[in-house]
């Protein structure tokens, strides 16, 4: 049998056009995106700069911490003080209020009004009122801006989760800190961009999943990557017996060079990440270290905290390491503190949480202010959604129409803003949606969120949606 040469040289030119050809057509709608992604990154460094060539608005905030209060604190026992409510506390609640009204567990229920079993009081020049259990966060009222007006539109927790942290509940649409860390860069080649710590209280362990701090429709490079908080902060940081660094450098070339190879042929931003990610866990095997060595922090700044064992999993170890990150360049930082589902037991509930995270957020602002990085560091406090001010046998239910959030720093202004009607039931002035809360936070950044898009399936993605406003009356 005679072999024809000729025709096979021609089927595999062929074969290879329509395989180049592929990948070039697959690839046409990563084409802009990796444009700026070049653009973004300097020829000496591999550190990624962001696609936003120069703010869109004056830079209040650098980064971010979002101390996320897994599972929806209770509005009424934290920073909206009722006191008509406590003075219906057992009674009928009021159908005109709720009538054709979205409830969870309650729908159908008899509502009985649930006043709430702590004082209050007002703090500082800005007069902000505060729980009796939040006393030390009462100490710094007067660098907190409090946000008594917020709503959303999920009323159970993943959806909510998945709301709050990328403004959508459609899964693979990127977190506020992939947004962050897309749009401005990052200022660390050491640390990753994004990191999340996690925590817990003794009851209402509401559950998280990793998509809340997932990059979605981004490239994976900025995803938020989640720290052990006990133990070692990272897996395999150290080498394996008989490897040193220069080997274990010589391996990460030889990777860089032979993923450089496939991104040639191939157009697709996986490969970039792969090379980075590489790079950075390299480059992470002595800065995570160092990061979470705290032997050199002064024990009256662990006592300030009530850090009794640093990296011992608690939410006040997490805020000091919260800092050492804010003062090392990371974007975005969220901690979650799963303890605030308290649909029964709230009384007891509500005081460990509260007792757990208190004084370690006071703490932290304290902190960043003493340092001079307050100013621009954007602290936001506050979970999914609020609670019922009708009671769910001795707790309360989800809430979607009123609940409160805490910022400080990074550009706000400290007092209360907006209000909830005489029950706590609904929002009723000067309403901020969650869209607008992130809009306003972008903001603070130096973004427009209606300019910062990423094009898929034929449409401008961003964080707000087709919604969002800037709220001014809480930038100072």
């Amino acid at each position: 049998m005679n072999f024809d040469f000729q025709s096979y040289d021609r089927g595999l030119k062929r074969r290879a056009f329509l395989h180049q050809s592929a990948y070039g057509l697959g690839g046409i709608a990563f084409a802009s995106l990796l444009n700026r992604a070049n653009a973004a990154a300097t020829p000496e460094s591999a550190r990624w700069n962001g696609v936003l060539a120069k703010p869109h608005a004056p830079v209040r905030a650098r980064r971010v911490i979002h101390l996320c209060m897994a599972g929806g604190p209770s509005h009424l026992e934290t920073f909206d003080w009722k006191p008509k409510l406590k003075e219906l506390d057992g009674k009928a609640f009021p159908e005109s209020f709720t009538k054709g009204q979205q409830l969870a567990q309650l729908q159908g229920a008899e509502l009985k009004a649930r006043g709430a079993f702590c004082g209050f009081a007002k703090y500082g020049q800005t007069g902000n009122e505060i729980s009796d259990l939040f006393p030390h966060m009462a100490g710094i009222a007067d660098d907190l801006c409090i946000v008594r007006s917020m709503q959303t539109e999920q009323i159970n927790h993943d959806t909510a989760h998945a709301f709050m942290n990328t403004g959508s509940i459609i899964k693979g649409r990127p977190s506020m800190g992939s947004w962050l860390l897309y749009g401005l860069g990052c200022e660390t080649e050491e640390l990753p961009g994004f990191v999340v710590l996690t925590s817990a209280g003794k009851t209402g362990q509401q559950p998280i999943s990793a998509r809340q701090w997932s990059s979605g429709i981004l490239p994976s490079k900025f995803q938020g990557i989640l720290f052990n908080s006990k133990g070692d902060a990272v897996h395999y940081l150290g080498n394996p017996e008989g490897v040193c660094q220069s080997t274990q450098r010589q391996i990460v070339e030889e990777v860089k060079r032979l993923n450089g190879m496939l991104a040639e042929e191939r157009i697709d931003p996986e490969i970039q990440t792969r090379i980075a990610q590489y790079e950075m866990a390299f480059k992470m095997q002595s800065s995570v270290p160092e990061l979470t060595d705290m032997k050199n922090e002064p024990q009256h700044i662990l006592d300030m905290y009530g850090v009794k064992q640093p990296g011992d999993g608690t939410f006040a170890s997490n805020c000091l390491l919260a800092r050492r990150m804010a003062e090392r360049g990371v974007r975005m930082i969220q901690l979650y503190h799963r303890a605030w589902d308290h649909h029964g037991g709230i009384e007891d509930g509500m005081k460990s949480a509260a007792a757990d995270v208190d004084k370690a957020t006071a703490a932290l602002i304290k902190d960043l202010k003493q340092r001079g990085l307050l100013d621009d560091t954007l602290i936001l406090w506050g979970g999914e959604f609020g609670r019922t001010p009708m009671g769910q046998g001795s707790g309360r239910d989800h809430h979607i129409l009123a609940f409160s959030v805490a910022m400080a720093g990074g550009g706000v202004k400290p007092g209360t803003y907006g209000a909830t009607d005489e029950l706590g039931y609904r929002a009723v002035d000067d309403v901020v949606h969650v869209h607008d809360l992130h809009s306003t936070m972008l903001r603070l950044m130096g973004i427009d969120d209606k300019r910062l898009t990423v094009k898929f399936q034929g449409l401008d993605v961003r964080l707000t949606g087709i919604a969002g406003h800037v709220v001014k009356g809480i930038m100072a």
